[in-house]
């Protein structure tokens, strides 16, 4: 139940296990390094052309290796070191390559962060543009990977408008649901669009830049040959075979169903008095703050709790955290694997029920024997190959 994991298709798994990975192919399609591209050359452009396709982009680079990646090709691109970022907090649901100080995007950019109001838990819009207003960013980064609301990209725009700030939309959790439309697309609303193409979306794991014509070429220049060597031509089969798979009406589908899942397990958190940040969710997975219901709890002892049963999830920090990323107070859950599994909102409430039980009951050992063999079960009755 990692929100950022799934599982891809067959076909995927044997366009990623191909020949391909033999290839060298540094540059692009009618313009490599290396001869003997020709069948290679296809593959990208295939990758390139469904990608397009899917979110209505006028140009994509699929070469990137990792959603981090492609932040770091639209920063290599548009900004100097020490121009500005303003991004959304890590606590509060952001992510490293947004500006961390750990990170090569802290290091080399002078970043501050906009947060949710402590309230409802939704991002604070109006405080957004005051900061933005008052720090003068170069950029504005719109994403997360553990805010469980859908991103204003509209709003986040008129901000970058009104300072002159380019605009990036990470959708690298929500990539598939953009794609199927049952989350809202950025594009026409951010001057770049990055993702991971293996979460949501089940492609050739790896990342993607979407952009406007205007800014193709610089893109494409800081991939290759500025911030990587040879593209992984495997991976990028894989994005291309699961993007085809993403233009069928059956991932609009999988795509739906994965939200119901989603909050369908969070009704079960929020019945059994589990606090959820923001309150619930629109998308593929929720974030439980443990504090109020669980106070003894940290995020780390409840990872290790569902873990003993076979229930993987990841221990995630909260607005207001106090505790250290390594321990937290909350512990993020995803739906997206279970869903390409098979399982239904009705199974999503015999886990939630179940995570439940855990967590009150930690040092049940009759319990813990019971739900662990309750979760082999279920995974026999819905395998991941068959």
């Amino acid at each position: 139940m990692i929100a950022s994991e799934n599982y891809i298709s067959a076909a995927v798994l044997e366009a990623q296990g191909s020949v391909l990975t033999n290839k060298y192919a540094e540059g692009y399609p009618g313009a490599r390094y290396y001869g003997g591209c020709e069948h290679v050359d296809t593959v990208e452009e295939l990758a390139v052309s469904r990608a397009e396709d899917l979110f209505g982009a006028e140009h994509a680079n699929v070469q990137p290796h990792s959603g981090t990646q492609a932040n770091m090709g639209v920063y290599f691109a548009m900004l100097d070191p020490g121009d500005r970022i303003l991004s959304l907090d890590l606590n509060h649901g952001g992510h490293l390559s947004h500006g961390h100080h750990v990170n090569f995007s802290g290091q080399l950019y002078e970043v501050e962060q906009y947060g949710v109001d402590p309230e409802s838990g939704y991002v604070d819009y109006e405080a957004l543009a005051d900061h933005a207003a008052a720090f003068e960013p170069d950029l504005i980064v719109s994403g997360s990977s553990a805010y469980p609301r859908e991103f204003d990209y509209g709003r986040i725009e008129e901000v970058a408008e009104s300072v002159g700030a380019y605009h990036l939309a990470d959708i690298a959790h929500v990539t598939g649901l953009v794609a199927a439309g049952v989350h809202a697309n950025p594009i026409g609303n951010a001057d770049f669009v990055t993702g991971s193409t293996h979460k949501t979306i089940r492609a050739g794991r790896g990342g993607m830049i979407l952009t406007t014509e205007e800014h193709a070429e610089a893109i494409d220049k800081s991939i290759f040959p500025g911030g990587q060597g040879g593209p992984l031509m495997h991976n990028i089969a894989g994005k291309a075979v699961g993007f085809e798979e993403a233009l069928e009406p059956e991932f609009r589908a999988y795509a739906e169903d994965v939200v119901a899942n989603t909050r369908a397990l969070a009704q079960v958190f929020t019945d059994r008095g589990m606090a959820l940040v923001s309150g619930g969710t629109d998308k593929h997975l929720l974030l439980v703050d443990l504090r109020d219901s669980h106070p003894e709890t940290t995020g780390q002892d409840a990872e290790e709790r569902l873990e003993s049963v076979g229930i993987t999830v990841n221990k995630n920090t909260v607005p207001g955290e106090s505790r250290s990323p390594f321990v937290t107070s909350g512990i993020r859950v995803g739906t997206p694997a279970l869903t390409t599994r098979g399982f239904g909102e009705s199974e999503m409430e015999t886990i939630g029920h179940r995570i439940a039980d855990l967590l009150d009951s930690p040092d049940d050992e009759e319990l813990t024997a019971e739900v662990s063999a309750e979760v082999d079960e279920l995974c026999e009755t819905h395998p991941i190959y068959e």
